[in-house]
């Protein structure tokens, strides 16, 4: 995935204190706060020298993004594993992946703490999530976009692509501000799929 800073860009894969380091900064930015996450803590957290922090992520803006998607990462596991336990029902595929990214967008650390005000996260967080979001929707909709084209779809490739476009975008709203369960809305989402892709759905709204 890229979206590291230009600037001080750090590897994709990085060497083997990078997942240490930025787990360490997820757990103390949940804890402390993201003012609180400095270089020199990282390294004591992780049990490296700073030098070997700054090698590993480069600057705080590319730690913030780093972090961002480590947990990326996370959520679209599950989307792929709710699509491997159903190859052969699209729409169920579609309700489980957007039920079970929800589910762990409830229990995400990282997540609450840049959707809490008491953090003081967003003036480097939150826009990673919303207004500067493209890197991250580009990944998912691209994850999504190869899934669903092996059900193979009625639709022309550029119209699956809107739809998968209104999924993610819901989903993420979602994530930030639920305004419902997570099987709620994904029974919500796995319906306006199926009736614009023209795929039944069975049950049909199970969660009325």
């Amino acid at each position: 995935m890229t979206i590291m800073s230009a600037a001080l860009p750090a590897p994709p894969e990085g060497g083997p204190h990078r997942r240490p380091i930025i787990a360490a900064a997820i757990e103390l930015t949940a804890r402390s706060g993201w003012q609180a996450v400095t270089m020199a803590r990282l390294a004591e957290l992780a049990g490296v020298s700073r030098q070997t922090v700054y090698n590993e992520i480069g600057s705080k803006a590319a730690l913030a993004e780093a972090m961002v998607a480590h947990e990326l990462d996370r959520f679209l596991s599950v989307v792929g594993a709710a699509f491997d336990r159903h190859p052969d029902d699209l729409v169920e595929a579609i309700y489980e992946a957007v039920r079970a990214v929800l589910e762990l967008a409830e229990d995400n650390v990282l997540l609450r703490a840049i959707v809490s005000a008491t953090h003081g996260t967003a003036p480097e967080l939150l826009p990673l999530l919303t207004t500067d979001a493209g890197a991250l929707l580009t990944q998912a909709k691209a994850v999504l976009a190869e899934r669903v084209a092996a059900y193979r779809p009625p639709l022309a490739e550029a119209q699956v692509g809107v739809v998968i476009d209104l999924v993610v975008r819901a989903v993420l709203s979602h994530v930030m501000q639920p305004s419902d369960t997570p099987a709620r809305t994904a029974d919500g989402l796995a319906w306006i799929a199926a009736r614009v892709l023209g795929v039944d759905a069975t049950p049909s709204l199970r969660h009325t």
